[in-house]
């Protein structure tokens, strides 16, 4: 998210020119005609700043039925529909399930199982409906023509035919020869979505942005994997509940605490928090600790920033994937990309 200082038809320009093209033409076009429209700006600067996100108004617009559409029909339909787009706004969040990243976590987990000598227990903060709690229910296609997937037709067990997602890869990427052993899974988030209720389910899918049927078709098999076992999600604070739902995690498991684009939400007070029970729980649990986060994101101690050297491009709309705080690889937003370090 951007920081407090950025004005609303700034944020919204920003994202129609720097995180919309190349991903959605429509939402790039939508937002750069919003940028430009006083009167628009004047309405969305009536809802709180961390409401005004060009991403939770463009869903909201998706969810109540907005079709893609020159910015003229767009821009009627919200006049038509202003009052729910308020409603729905108010009571939603941005709660992006992208399963795709589970394939830039991958070989990290993977690393992390074989160093350990013992399945996971997985926690993700910030977990929305719990679907990237599954990386060991997926299937993977790297670029070089490795591809990791599940035992036997449909997936072991009779499971639902699983996601594949493809990553490209860059650099030194250890990549896996198998998935690892995943016995125990929860996440947390302020308010989870249920699988099993069509509403939470039409909204993941309203979080998409319009031109990527390929992520909506990877997120309905991941729900329908979700749905044979759903994960346990607590509700609340991440800072309140991490230490309790830690304490529940098999002796026998190694532990990981992963997130993927949640700590902007934070405060830097409550990162900081956050990183001292991550230290804690390293300390007395040996626990890991999987960042995966947008460059702006800062989580250092000291205020400094945490990216090595390198071109701004290299970063620029990209996460930074950091393994016990320690950077290890450049990832794609969505997981369609992992550039070893």
């Amino acid at each position: 998210m951007p920081a407090a200082a950025l004005g609303t038809a700034e944020w919204y320009r920003h994202f129609g020119t720097v995180d919309a093209p190349g991903s959605s033409p429509c939402y790039a076009d939508w937002s750069l005609h919003i940028a430009d429209d006083p009167e628009l700006i004047a309405r969305i600067d009536q809802w709180p700043y961390n409401k005004r996100q060009p991403l939770l108004m463009l869903a909201a617009t998706r969810f109540l039925g907005a079709n893609v559409s020159p910015y003229p029909e767009f821009r009627r339909f919200l006049d038509e529909h202003w009052a729910e787009v308020s409603r729905t706004v108010m009571s939603r969040a941005t709660q992006t399930n992208e399963v795709g990243r589970c394939a830039t976590l991958l070989p990290s987990l993977r690393a992390i199982a074989a160093a350990e000598g013992r399945p996971l227990a997985l926690i993700e903060v910030g977990a929305s409906a719990g679907l990237a709690l599954f990386p060991d229910r997926y299937s993977y296609e790297f670029d070089d023509g490795v591809t990791v997937t599940r035992l036997g037709p449909g997936g072991s067990g009779g499971l639902p035919e699983p996601p594949v997602l493809p990553c490209r890869t860059a650099g030194p990427v250890p990549l896996p020869d198998a998935l690892p052993e995943v016995v125990w899974r929860a996440g947390i988030d302020l308010n989870p979505l249920d699988v099993r209720n069509p509403d939470d389910v039409a909204w993941l899918e309203a979080l998409i942005w319009p031109e990527q049927e390929f992520r909506r078709e990877r997120l309905r098999r991941a729900i329908a994997i979700a749905r044979e076992q759903p994960p346990l999600l607590v509700a609340g604070d991440l800072n309140e509940q991490l230490l309790s739902l830690a304490g529940q995690v098999p002796a026998d498991a190694a532990l990981v605490v992963f997130h993927s684009a949640v700590m902007g939400y934070l405060s830097a007070d409550g990162r900081a928090r956050f990183r001292a029970t991550m230290q804690g729980l390293a300390h007395d649990r040996g626990c890991h600790w999987l960042s995966n986060e947008g460059e702006t994101v800062i989580i250092q101690e000291d205020g400094s920033a945490v990216l090595p050297d390198m071109e701004p491009s290299r970063i620029g709309g990209n996460f930074l994937l950091q393994h016990n705080s320690r950077p290890v690889a450049i990832t794609g937003p969505h997981g369609q990309s992992l550039d070893w370090l």
